[in-house]
């Protein structure tokens, strides 16, 4: 085992929380520095079933991507959904610890293992000109259309009820891909100016999508948000336990699979457009 603020330690020095945005809450939400680590969950949500996993696994530490009271709170009574998540995650002996836009632009970070899932190669910043930053961009092994590329990817994220969307000639020739975990449009015009022929990230909004379709000489593909941060975090449960096997420590650290994206119904329109 480790003691808490050992593991806490470890993640920061991947996560630094001065790389968090202005807005953003990160760092250990609840837990005792001097309590024991012997396992630890990663997941993206923390939300009362991915809690309820952590309980069931008889692990001492939740890790998530997203804050649990990113806006702020004025209680943490039972009578909320944070409000519980708090008391089981207190009552259960768990910590929780959030690294979010610290762990967006880490490096490696949540684009970099959005990346991998996809197959990149030579991946960098989207950005060339600074170390960290959101997104990044690398090359499929062949050029493709847009249309497999689609495909490809759907197959290659985490699974989501309503998959994946695109933008742009399905013939177009894709072979250098920029990507972002999470929100990403706004890095449309620095993945183009990069050399990107398609951006792959999610949260795109009609307005966005459509005037950087028409603006821009790049295609669009949309995915869920939880799908394209899902991928960080079996990186980074693999990393926590490497870094700190090496400082001569053995915490268990285990991936959460609970599909904790909030869309849980498609269907088809009754003809294509």
């Amino acid at each position: 085992m480790a003691a808490l603020a050992d593991v806490v330690a470890a993640l920061e020095r991947r996560y630094d929380p001065s790389w968090a945005a202005e807005w953003d809450s990160v760092g250990l939400v609840c837990g005792e520095p001097g309590a024991d680590v012997g396992a630890a969950l990663f997941a993206i949500d923390p939300l009362e079933v991915v809690v309820d996993e952590a309980i069931a696994g008889g692990v001492q530490l939740l890790v998530t991507h997203h804050p649990l009271f990113l806006g702020g709170t004025d209680s943490v009574a039972t009578t909320t959904a944070k409000g519980r998540v708090v008391h089981r995650l207190i009552t259960n002996g768990i910590a929780l610890y959030v690294a979010h836009t610290n762990a967006d632009v880490a490096d490696p970070g949540v684009s970099d293992a959005l990346a991998g899932v996809l197959g990149l190669a030579d991946v960098r910043p989207i950005d060339a000109t600074v170390q960290r930053g959101l997104g990044r961009i690398g090359q499929l092994a062949e050029p493709t259309t847009l249309g497999r590329f689609l495909a490809m990817a759907a197959g290659a994220l985490p699974a989501t009820v309503w998959g994946l969307r695109a933008g742009g000639d399905p013939d177009r020739r894709i072979a250098t891909v920029a990507v972002c975990g999470g929100s990403g449009g706004e890095l449309a015009e620095a993945a183009q100016a990069a050399g990107a022929d398609v951006l792959l990230t999610a949260d795109l909004k009609h307005h966005r999508g459509s005037e950087a379709l028409a603006d821009l000489d790049i295609a669009l593909v949309d995915a869920a948000h939880w799908a394209t941060e899902q991928p960080w975090v079996a990186q980074a449960a693999a990393l926590l336990a490497d870094d700190l096997l090496a400082a001569g420590t053995n915490v268990e650290t285990r991936s959460s699979t609970i599909v904790t994206d909030p869309w849980t119904l498609h269907a088809h329109s009754p003809e294509e457009p």
